[in-house]
């Protein structure tokens, strides 16, 4: 996407550091000194990425207990390396959770800071390097970019340079910037101009499902005033952006059976229900081909925009045309609707097909059984249990029984239509308003940082558990994401881009320097 609308901050931050002095006097009252140039260091640049490849070199999926908790104990001294007061908080069957506190003294507003640092499960065969032991690139591996090492980093500091491993964007390099961003203002002497208090959770990749019982037993340790959602990608323009919410997520495998045993397609087939088929057209059922879900009753509940949110829509420049091209797509779901104005609606999106083999193994048989693993993407004010109720309700007006556990052979000849069920965690959407003081406040301070006008996206298109954290701790949350948008999150060769990177620990160094000034009732 070429060098277009590149993020600039250094001009910016050095005024906002600047402002917050002549204003306050620094949170802290002492004298304050502004950035000086208001730009990374090499040397800080270069002490970045070393602390960010030790960090990303642990194995980091939730399930491996052992490295899950070296990733935590690495984090907490980290933490304690820069003052934060930090704790490794135990949930019960669960990974830890690392709390961290830093108290500024004169400051009015408390900012919880949330990150996960577990990532997504890897298939190292598919990657072009060992997702465990990072790799740094002078570019991208589609551009069959050099091997580099970080003692190579020039002092401009290798903006088009990408670094690959598991977590690199999502979400250690997030964490990462936020902590550089403290270092950044000790060398600058100014102090935060907020109390902050971090959570950083390993266990959001595999949906959360210790974290709301933590909240309640803790709530009064992560009581604030406001919470940065420090998580997924900047704009596909490469321009910095806010997010004002997230979709929710439900999860559903569902699998319809035949034969107890493979039958010969040419001596049964058109008599022995095929379950494939049968899963094929009831998928037809759930949703057309340009992705409008059938399951009645499915938009009822969904909240409209309000006026400030299409007003945010409009202004958020185009990218369909480019995406198509980059992602070898010849048409798009929903005709000319614009990418933004899809990911406000709820979706449904068919993640998975298992039934028989295909290629060399196929094999002109009757499959036994057939699953379909999907992903339900909600909106305000759609809840879990609620799409739980209506696709079940959609099974039986179909025929089919839905039941929850595996059932006999015998049970299985007495009911001739039936449907396994397993549905996973789910959490629901959110959306903070647009006019929401916290929210106005982050977002003069990060445009007073940059000269590249934010985007303002009322909500991503991804689930993140915003509205468990509204929810608990009563308290507005808004999203900063840093990575670019070409990360490859989730998949093989995962990657942050330097600048990226080195954008994101200034933005962060803005936000712990100039919201308190700006936060308001």
């Amino acid at each position: 996407m070429g060098n277009r609308n590149p993020m600039r901050v250094g001009r910016g931050l050095a005024a906002v550091l600047l402002l917050t002095a002549v204003v306050s006097g620094g949170a802290a009252g002492g004298r304050t000194v502004p950035a000086e140039g208001g730009r990374l260091r090499p040397e800080r640049m270069r002490a970045v990425l070393a602390e960010f490849v030790e960090f990303l070199s642990i194995p980091n999926v939730s399930s491996d207990r052992q490295n899950i908790r070296r990733n935590a104990e690495h984090l907490a001294g980290m933490m304690r390396r820069r003052g934060v007061e930090a704790r490794i908080l135990e949930t019960e069957g669960g990974p830890p959770v690392v709390f961290g506190e830093w108290k500024t003294p004169g400051a009015r507003r408390t900012l919880l800071v949330y990150a996960h640092y577990d990532g997504q499960p890897v298939d190292p065969a598919a990657w072009t390097s060992d997702p465990w032991r990072p790799v740094l690139r002078a570019g991208t591996v589609a551009e069959q970019a050099a091997v580099v090492l970080p003692g190579d980093l020039p002092a401009d500091g290798g903006n088009e340079w990408r670094l690959y491993g598991r977590g690199a964007s999502d979400d250690k390099g997030t964490i990462i910037a936020a902590l550089a961003a403290l270092d950044v203002l000790k060398e600058r002497r100014m102090p935060p101009s907020v109390n902050l208090k971090f959570l950083f959770e390993g266990e959001e990749e595999a949906g959360s499902g210790h974290l709301e019982p933590l909240l309640k037993a803790e709530a009064s340790l992560f009581e604030a005033d406001g919470m940065l959602f420090c998580d997924g990608p900047v704009h596909q323009t490469r321009r910095p952006q806010i997010v004002f919410g997230a979709r929710g997520v439900l999860s559903l495998e569902l699998t319809v059976y035949g034969p107890d045993r493979a039958l010969h397609s040419g001596h049964y087939g058109n008599w022995a229900p095929n379950p494939a088929a049968v899963l094929t057209h009831l998928l037809s059922s759930f949703r057309d081909r340009d992705g409008r879900v059938l399951v009645p009753g499915f938009y009822d509940d969904v909240r409209p925009l309000s006026p400030a949110e299409h007003e945010a829509l409009q202004s958020v420049p185009p990218v369909e045309e480019e995406l198509r091209r980059e992602f070898g797509l010849a048409w798009t779901e929903g005709g000319s609707a614009r990418l933004e104005e899809r990911v406000m609606l709820p979706a449904l999106n068919i993640r998975g097909l298992s039934s028989g083999n295909v290629g060399r193994t196929a094999q002109n048989a009757i499959p036994t059984e057939a699953t379909a693993s999907i992903d339900f993407r909600l909106v305000p004010d759609q809840s879990p249990a609620g799409v739980r109720d209506l696709v079940e309700k959609h099974l039986r007006s179909l025929g089919f029984t839905p039941v929850r556990t595996e059932l006999s052979a015998e049970e299985r000849r007495r009911a001739p239509q039936f449907v396994r069920l397993t549905w996973g965690g789910g959490y629901p959407a959110y959306r903070v308003s647009l006019d929401d003081a916290f929210a106005k406040a982050l977002l003069q301070t990060l445009e007073e940082s940059t000269d590249a006008a934010f985007v303002r996206l009322p909500a991503l298109g991804g689930s993140i558990p915003m509205a468990v954290f509204a929810r608990l701790l009563d308290l507005p949350v808004v999203l900063f994401p840093i990575a670019n948008h070409d990360n490859n999150q989730h998949g093989p060769d995962e990657n942050i881009r330097l600048k990226n990177l080195w954008d994101g620990v200034e933005m962060y160094a803005a936000i712990l320097a100039g919201l308190g000034g700006r936060w308001r009732e």
